[in-house]
């Protein structure tokens, strides 16, 4: 990838981290595809059961999902069962922010050329597990089962393309605003 692509992260406390597996499944149920690059449309990833509507769980679906690769390495040093091979069922796998991805959730994030803003956790269910053909999966995904996300700005995603916080959620950066103005107060200067 080239560098030009890699985009700047306008807050130093996140990132970067980088795009480390790509997985789409063409149609509910379908076995996952692990992908080199994806396009991400407005409504979803293409090539993806969710954007084509066929989501087991559509009405509780997400444009596109994150899961983080420290939680899919929780998951296989803890009970043996990986998952690594796009079973986890989330379309981007990211690494550099720590399992449950906190820093991103209502956040603006780059990832490759496209603009995602996290939402809200994404529980594993029974239905991944019953997938993935491992029993105990959606026990070991919990609270690191991934993210749910909005495209902001649709883009290309590679495997390695930076993955940054473009702006914190509203409640980091409010409180930063705050410690910065009594830190002035504090000092003296109006």
């Amino acid at each position: 990838m080239s560098a030009d692509r890699r985009p700047e992260s306008t807050d130093g406390d996140a990132g970067p981290g980088a795009v480390a597996g790509l997985v789409t499944a063409p149609e509910g149920g379908a076995p996952p595809v692990s992908c080199d690059a994806v396009e991400i449309r407005p409504d979803g990833v293409e090539g993806d059961r969710y954007r084509r509507g066929d989501g087991h769980f559509q009405l509780d679906g997400c444009a596109v999902t994150l899961v983080a690769a420290e939680a899919l390495d929780a998951v296989r040093e803890e009970t043996g069962i990986d998952v690594s091979d796009g079973r986890h069922r989330r379309n981007v796998v990211v690494e550099g922010f720590g399992a449950g991805l906190d820093p991103l959730l209502d956040a603006t994030v780059a990832v490759g050329d496209a603009l995602l803003r996290p939402t809200r956790r994404r529980p594993p269910c029974a239905h991944v597990e019953e997938l993935a053909a491992e029993d105990g999966l959606a026990s070991a995904l919990r609270n690191r089962g991934g993210l749910c996300c909005d495209v902001v700005e649709p883009g290309p995603v590679a495997v390695g393309d930076a993955v940054t916080l473009r702006e914190a959620d509203p409640r980091t950066a409010g409180a930063a605003i705050a410690e910065r103005l009594a830190e002035r107060s504090s000092s003296g200067h109006e």
